[in-house]
């Protein structure tokens, strides 16, 4: 394999902020769906289980195509499919704000979690355009506006639901993403190809994305579904046999879509395992805390609107989106390991807490920012630990599975919340006891406390090596 000798073209502020808005506009369809749960739960009909899989929906596909994109976009340039996956999650957006019903919401779902490989391409974008310190500045930025694009979802999702409907929660984002995505072609130059004389690994791909599938289908049904012993043992041997056959095609091919010489490098495995741990806790406060927010007054509960609701959660959002910005500065100027141990104590101690202390919304809602910080800034750190630690012709695929272990550990935490409340819920009215959300809460604490395992401690010893 042989890289085109083609000096990239250095661009300005103006093509990077273009890119960051993309990530703002695709960061604000992503979150709509958070604060709006509880009211599209009761207008659809659906129990927590079922609600936690609206949002599923779109990480399943994010999974699948993340990968996929960025070795597309190392391979054909990251101009070229980021693009070509904009049109796809357009349509998505728009479907889903036509849609009729659940299943025609769920498909709009499906489109739009292609918007999960944006992040990769954008990366190859960066890091092909601009110097290294640069791209990682360019980095944290892009990263930190997909966040901050929650801010504003969380915000606005409910004065949208509430005076509009909430089909216009999913159009109006999409509109967005249809401009940027002609501005930062217009913009943003093309990245040249590798040129290679090897084919794509389309085997290695077709397994990957079936496996990255079949498990995120079957932690759905195995949370939301009761399935019985057998048929969990089914969907556990599918999930090996498919990862098994990725490998073995993977160490065979002569141009595999994952060098697994890379994979384990301990900079690449070490922060998909600490950001699986971090996204999967995440994930469960993320779910519980608007459940809890929408429950009746009448007991334990608050009985806020869709738009109070975003209301509360905003300081948390802001607070990812600053975590977001912060976290490989931080890792740089005080060491990965403090970043992860701070960020695990932190969390820890605040999911424990909110086990008895949840009689206020605002304690609520601190703990929605601390949760927040911890979380964003050491799964940026590991990012962008990751990012440089490859080759520049593996900075996609590389960026694409830390990027996935996000999205899967906050699918995982968000079904299993789902799951915690189903099992507590109220036979007659369906609605969760507050040892339900007790239980989760310090399911989430134990969760978060796992950063602090012997493991991290060995393997952030010397921090970012950039």
């Amino acid at each position: 394999m042989s890289e085109a000798v083609v000096s990239p073209v250095r661009v300005g502020r103006l093509s990077i902020g273009a890119l960051g808005i993309l990530a703002l506009a695709l960061g604000t369809l992503q979150s709509v769906v958070e604060p709006a749960l509880p009211l599209l739960q009761r207008e659809l009909g659906v129990s927590p289980a079922e609600g936690a899989l609206v949002g599923n929906t779109l990480l399943v596909t994010g999974a699948v195509v993340a990968p996929v994109a960025g070795k597309l976009g190392d391979r054909y340039g990251g101009k070229r499919v980021l693009v070509r996956l904009m049109a796809v999650v357009s349509a998505g957006g728009l479907l889903a704000g036509l849609a009729p019903n659940l299943p025609v919401l769920l498909l709009g779902q499906v489109l739009q979690g292609v918007m999960v490989g944006a992040l990769p391409l954008s990366f190859i974008l960066v890091r092909h355009h601009l110097p290294a310190g640069a791209s990682q500045l360019a980095i944290g930025v892009v990263i930190a506006l997909f966040t901050g694009g929650g801010m504003v979802g969380t915000l606005f999702a409910g004065p949208i639901a509430e005076g509009l409907s909430w089909h216009w929660m999913f159009a109006l984002p999409t509109i967005a993403i249809i401009a940027m995505t002609l501005v930062v072609t217009r913009l943003m130059p093309h990245d040249p190809p590798i040129r290679s004389d090897s084919r794509i690994d389309w085997p290695g791909m077709v397994l990957l994305s079936g496996t990255l599938l079949a498990f995120m289908l079957g932690l759905v049904k195995v949370t939301g579904s009761g399935l019985p012993p057998l048929a969990i043992g089914g969907l556990a041997v599918v999930v090996a046999a498919l990862a098994t056959g990725w490998v073995v095609v993977e160490r065979r091919a002569a141009s595999p879509m994952v060098d697994l010489r890379m994979l384990a490098k301990p900079a690449l495995w070490h922060s998909c395992l600490l950001t699986l741990v971090i996204t999967t806790s995440f994930g469960m406060v993320a779910f519980l805390l608007p459940q809890l927010f929408a429950v009746s007054a009448d007991g334990y509960g608050f009985a806020l609107s869709t738009t109070d609701i975003g209301l509360f959660l905003l300081p948390g959002a802001v607070a990812g989106a600053v975590g977001d910005s912060l976290g490989g500065i931080a890792a740089r100027r005080f060491g990965l390991r403090a970043v992860l141990i701070v960020g695990a104590v932190v969390t820890a101690a605040t999911m424990i807490a909110l086990v008895s202390l949840h009689t206020a919304a605002w304690q609520l809602a601190l703990a929605k920012v601390l949760a927040a910080i911890g979380a964003g800034a050491g799964t940026t750190a590991l990012l962008t630990r990751a990012a440089t630690a490859v080759e520049a012709g593996d900075t996609g695929i590389a960026t694409s599975l830390l990027v996935v272990t996000r999205v899967i550990g906050v699918a995982v935490g968000s079904q299993v919340a789902g799951a915690i409340l189903d099992a507590g819920s109220d036979a007659v009215t369906g609605r969760p006891a507050e040892s339900a959300f007790a239980a989760g809460f310090a399911m989430a604490g134990l969760v978060a406390a796992l950063s602090l395992s012997p493991l991290v401690l060995r393997s952030t010893k010397k921090g970012i090596q950039a």
